[in-house]
């Protein structure tokens, strides 16, 4: 009997993951954030917030946040009135700003609502499992148009882009995400910055397992698959970034996901 649940709930959960994955796609239109005539801002004042406020392994305090919310207020208000303009800006310019904008709007929500014990505590008007959570909460503008961490993250950077590294960037303000760094992404170094937070992330043993037969990987490789095995399968990605070499056959799992708040 143990046996048949534990079955039953192994598959409910693939089920699960294959549900959430598909209604992600499907709803992966293009957004139509932007704006014309716009010029990339700096990213210095945010720069400076992340230096003061999280450590060099990624632990933020919020804390400190909250006491610098009128600096992170203003460099968010930049970002609202200065969206790209996808016919004059370059990739890099984009890509900078959207993953800079993903980290700095998450940190605005969790100290919003703080304290919490995890992102997920914070709850739409109307919550609906995989359709409406609070990655789809419009709770700030970008250039006059209501905007969520949602949009920019499966309209704009997966669609745009396709690039697997920024999930590797954005930060979801949890223990298992991929830490955040605490320096600001910025056009003239973000191939550095990307190579970077991947090879840091693939090789944390805390959020992924890695040995030369086995691997216990970080559900992110589950959830967007396809964007990690565009050009081979998900150990061809792994081996391109991790220190131990990974066999072809070798065994491959995923860890739980602990959502509690990055602090």
């Amino acid at each position: 009997m143990s046996l048949l649940i534990e079955s039953t709930s192994s598959l409910m959960h693939t089920l699960l993951v294959f549900l959430s994955v598909l209604l992600i796609n499907l709803a992966c239109g293009r957004s139509d954030l932007g704006q014309v005539n716009t010029k990339p801002p700096s990213h210095e004042d945010f720069d400076v917030l992340l230096k003061k406020y999280v450590s060099n392994d990624g632990k933020v305090d919020y804390k400190g946040f909250i006491k610098g919310k009128a600096a992170l207020e203003k460099y968010l208000e930049t970002l609202s009135q200065n969206p790209p303009d996808r016919s004059r800006w370059s990739q890099e310019e984009q890509l900078a700003y959207w993953i800079n904008a993903y980290n700095a709007f998450t940190i605005k929500l969790i100290i919003d609502h703080y304290p919490l014990k995890s992102i997920r505590d914070i709850k739409p008007k109307v919550p609906v499992p995989l359709f409406n959570t609070v990655w789809h909460i419009e709770f700030f503008e970008i250039g006059g148009k209501p905007a969520s961490l949602d949009e920019i993250e499966h309209k704009i950077l997966r669609k745009e882009f396709e690039e697997p590294r920024i999930h590797f960037a954005i930060n979801c303000a949890s223990f298992s995400c991929p830490v955040l760094s605490n320096e600001a992404f910025v056009p003239e170094k973000i191939e550095q910055q990307l190579e970077r937070a991947a090879i840091l992330f693939i090789n944390d043993p805390q959020r992924n397992k890695i040995n030369p037969d086995r691997v216990e990987i970080s559900q992110i490789f589950s959830w967007f698959k396809e964007d990690f095995t565009r050009k081979g399968d998900i150990i061809d990605y792994l081996n391109r970034y991790s220190k131990v070499k990974i066999n072809k056959k070798a065994r491959v799992s995923h860890l739980p996901y602990d959502w509690s708040l990055n602090e």
